[in-house]
C-alpha cells in the first residue's frame, strides 16, 4: 500500500535549512525534513502547511515540487513522499506535534547529524545541498 506524504524545504535568509528531529518511528530521533501523511481531501499544498504549523509553529506558503521519494514503512506500506519549496510568512519556530526538536542547519552541520536513510543524497541531487562528503 502507498501512503502520500508532503515534505517542506525552507531557508532562512542566511540559506539554512529547516530541519526536525523525528520524535517518532519511523525515523525516531533522526532529522529530517518536516512534513507528514497527506489526509484525505487535502492537497499537497494544504498538507505542507498544516504539517510546518504542526510541527515547527510556522506559517508556510508552499511553492513549487523540488523532487520525490519513496521510502519504505512498517507492514509493506511505502512511502510516496513529494518534497515542496515553501516561504515562511509567520509564526514561531518551535518543535511540536511528531518532532522533539526543530532547527535551522547550514549545510555542513547537517550532514553531520544522523539524518533519515537518504535525506542528504537526495537534497544534494536536487541542489538544495552542495555536493560533498558526508
Amino acid at each position: 500500500m502507498r501512503v502520500r506524504c508532503v515534505g517542506a524545504i525552507v531557508h532562512d535568509a542566511g540559506g539554512r535549512l529547516l530541519v526536525i528531529r523525528r520524535g517518532h518511528p519511523p525515523g525516531e530521533g533522526l532529522w529530517s525534513l518536516p512534513g507528514g501523511r497527506v489526509e484525505a481531501g487535502e492537497s499537497d499544498a494544504e498538507a505542507v502547511v498544516r504539517e510546518l504549523a504542526e510541527e515547527t509553529g510556522l506559517r508556510v506558503e508552499a511553492g513549487r515540487l523540488v523532487g520525490r521519494v519513496e521510502r519504505p514503512g512498517p507492514g509493506g506500506l511505502t512511502y510516496d513522499i513529494h518534497d515542496y519549496a515553501a516561504t515562511v510568512t509567520g509564526g514561531t519556530l518551535a518543535a511540536g506535534d511528531d518532532a522533539s526538536d526543530a532547527r535551522w542547519t547550514a549545510p555542513e552541520e547537517l550532514r553531520g547529524l544522523p539524518t533519515t536513510d537518504g535525506l542528504l543524497e537526495a537534497l544534494a541531487d536536487w541542489g538544495v545541498l552542495p555536493s560533498g562528503s558526508g
